[in-house]
């Protein structure tokens, strides 16, 4: 049986799609926050259990009967995400679980500016001293956020940002897909996988994208850190937000997001979407 947390939100809940392709929907259950959410996989005969992360006393029970169990990470930046996490992964050991499959991220890595990166890391050793069979699946920075990571440049004309390096811009769609691959796989993928675009572009190059796409030339701006904040909170934007975002600016900067792999390729048995792709999309 495979067990699915997070299913009512955009990534899970693809995958649980892309399961449904694949699997009898005897063979799936969703284990969700709000189990009325989660009504379209129960009309598809998916099993439906209340389970939430904050909740412990919850869990042991939505994840009994694993054979895998894929645990989505925390989004929310005000949450102690690592607590979230390790309830998880501890109902995972009490259930029983067979393998765990977390959503974890490329850049996974104790000195990540980018708050999640740490998170995910501490995450990866929770599951390494589990002693239950994991995957790690290190997903590439996801594509739709360029909407808001490159700014309004549609009515501005600029790509203005506080740090400039290569992000492996990886379609969100494309990593749910993945995700669905590796768990009917029979346990191919042990550790750490890294499940990217095939290429990494920098904020300079995607203004040149966004120039071919619009008709018109979008100028890359460079800005020095305080101006951007500056910028921010003249916008109007939340000062928590404000120094999160600029947290992946700055990994960005330090090639956290620089490395690609054809594993996603490989997996989807056709090319991944592409960073124009998305851009044209937002």
């Amino acid at each position: 049986m495979i067990i699915v947390t997070g299913a009512t939100g955009a990534l899970n809940g693809a995958t649980v799609d892309h399961l449904l392709e694949r699997l009898p929907a005897s063979e799936i259950v969703v284990a969700v926050r709000d189990t009325a959410k989660a009504e379209r996989f129960a009309r598809r005969g998916v099993e439906v259990r209340h389970g939430d992360y904050a909740d412990p006393g919850t869990l042991p029970a939505a994840f009994a009967g694993a054979d895998q169990l894929l645990l989505v990470s925390s989004s929310d930046p005000a949450a102690d995400a690592k607590a979230l996490h390790r309830a998880a992964v501890d109902a995972a050991v009490t259930a029983g679980a067979k393998r765990i499959l977390y959503t974890s991220h490329q850049a996974a890595a104790p000195d990540n500016p980018f708050a999640p990166g740490r998170d995910h890391f501490a995450t990866e050793q929770m599951l390494a001293a589990s002693g239950i069979a994991w995957t790690s699946l290190r997903n590439g920075f996801y594509a739709h956020s360029l909407q808001w990571l490159a700014g309004p440049w549609r009515e501005t004309g600029v790509i203005a940002v506080p740090g400039d390096g290569p992000v492996s811009w990886t379609a969100r769609e494309d990593a749910a897909e993945a995700a669905a691959a590796i768990l009917t796989s029979d346990g191919a993928h042990d550790g750490p996988a890294t499940i990217t675009a095939p290429a990494a572009v920098t904020f300079a190059e995607i203004a040149e994208l966004a120039s071919e796409l619009s008709g018109r030339p979008i100028r890359y701006q460079p800005m020095e850190e305080r101006d951007w904040i500056a910028a921010q909170t003249a916008a109007g934007h939340p000062e928590h937000m404000t120094h999160f975002l600029l947290g992946f600016y700055r990994a960005a900067r330090a090639g956290h997001f620089a490395g690609t792999s054809p594993l996603l390729g490989e997996l989807l048995g056709r090319p991944p979407r592409t960073a124009r792709e998305a851009l044209a999309g937002a």
